[in-house]
């Protein structure tokens, strides 16, 4: 039997997460595969924990107490899972939700209590571990997509990550193939310059714009809202990379997954997880715009080294000081005052943010 993990980091997203437990469970309903979904809050301030203790009790809850980030709390759960040789059954109840042998794992639960409370409703069941699906909360689960990702990386082992098709709520395609981005791409994707030119061939390529969304395809990457990853692989490549705040850290891990060559990275589309993009990263704008180019300054530096990182960066400080320097204008002709006013703010924080050198 197909033992599988899934792994939800949630930001005060308390009733998209409902819906998104909820639509897990119907995936996997009559699918035969064990599972445990296992939700790290990262302290959200919207009743996520209390909502999650009263509706879905088979939960497996851990609160850190603070913002560990998307990498940090996939990390955690990481650990967890990859520790615990995790399984529950097919139809899970709230007494039967994770096994464990791990002789060390109740004392390390017992020693934190977020996790204390947490282990005592662990079963003794044991078996081990297949797969990881990390998902993110603003998503919901499409018919039987998870059964989908879990059948075609058992009939393909030398598969390390496959992902589903991604669909905004209205039903149109939200683009999650890319290739490993090339230096013009630090210049031309998400930047002021995307925006004078959306169809530019850099990003195009990036995105795979000449592929079309509807033939399952090997890819370089994939987009992290939804992905499924063989254990081993995890454990042969290592964990997220918790210097990511958020971004990048999903391009940067399946770099190092696809390491050596012959593993791969698949996207299916007959698999479908519809995505509300950004629901936790749209709270703080400023702040998601800001961690988007940090982290993918982080990501520049790593791989094709600091003199690069820093000719973006100082790219970006010139690109925004030009759009603050735009939006102040019309905010002084008295142009739409209260979205030039937002906007003035948001250049500032990302200006401050980029006034350091890029992140080791």
């Amino acid at each position: 039997m197909t033992n599988l993990a899934v792994i939800i980091v949630s930001w005060n997203v308390r009733d998209l997460l409902r819906r998104c437990v909820a639509s897990v469970h119907a995936s996997l309903a009559g699918s035969g595969i064990a599972y445990t979904i296992v939700v790290v809050d990262n302290a959200s301030a919207d009743g996520t924990p209390a909502m999650l203790r009263a509706e879905h009790p088979e939960v497996v809850l851990l609160e850190p107490g603070r913002n560990l980030g998307f990498a940090g709390g996939n990390n955690l759960a990481l650990r967890r899972v990859l520790s615990a040789e995790c399984s529950v059954r097919s139809d899970p109840s709230p007494n039967s939700v994770l096994s464990t042998q791990h002789p060390s794992l109740s004392a390390q639960h017992s020693a934190h209590p977020a996790l204390g409370a947490q282990h005592s409703a662990l079963s003794t069941q044991h078996s081990r571990l297949d797969y990881v699906f990390l998902l993110n909360p603003d998503t919901e689960v499409v018919s039987d997509a998870i059964p989908q990702l879990a059948r075609y990386l058992d009939t393909h082992p030398d598969v390390a990550v496959v992902g589903p098709r991604l669909r905004y709520p209205d039903g149109g395609d939200q683009p999650s193939r890319r290739r490993f981005p090339t230096p013009g791409v630090f210049f031309w994707e998400s930047t002021p310059l995307e925006w004078r030119w959306p169809g530019n061939p850099w990003a195009r390529r990036y995105r795979l714009a000449d592929r079309p969304e509807d033939v399952e395809q090997d890819v370089d990457w994939l987009v992290g809202a939804a992905l499924m990853v063989r254990r081993e692989d995890v454990e042969r490549a290592g964990l997220l990379d918790d210097g990511f705040a958020l971004y990048s850290e999903e391009l940067e891990w399946q770099r190092r997954i696809k390491r050596p060559r012959s593993r791969r990275v698949v996207y299916l589309p007959d698999a479908v997880v519809v995505h509300y993009e950004g629901k936790s990263g749209d709270q703080v704008p400023a702040r998601r715009l800001a961690a988007f180019h940090r982290s993918r300054l982080r990501y520049v530096r790593l791989i094709h080294g600091r003199r690069l990182a820093e000719a973006v960066r100082l790219f970006l400080r010139l690109a925004y000081a030009a759009e603050l320097a735009v939006e102040a204008g019309k905010w002084a002709v008295g142009h739409r005052r209260p979205l030039r006013a937002a906007r003035v703010g948001t250049y500032r924080v990302l200006l401050r943010e980029l006034a350091a050198p890029a992140l080791e």
